[in-house]
């Protein structure tokens, strides 16, 4: 989908005004909603469960900062 065309471009946006011209606002939420969950579900469950913690030690004057390792869910 990088090589998309000016010609592709208006091609989509009449398709999809098309397919949406018809629905309230409501509907075409929902719609909406229903094709991004799948990916906003992906990118929540590659978030960090803790949050970066951040140490100071006076000795050394300067902060050391610890980031907790991620975990990536997986459909299987």
């Amino acid at each position: 989908m990088n090589d998309l065309t000016i010609d592709d471009i208006h091609r989509i946006r009449r398709e999809h005004a098309g397919l949406t011209q018809n629905m309230g606002f409501d509907e075409y939420k929902a719609d909406l909603h229903k094709e991004i969950k799948p990916l906003w579900d992906l990118l929540k469950s590659m978030k960090p469960d803790k949050k970066t913690k951040m140490y100071y030690c006076p000795e050394i004057e300067s902060s050391v900062v610890a980031e907790s390792q991620a975990t990536y869910q997986t459909n299987n």
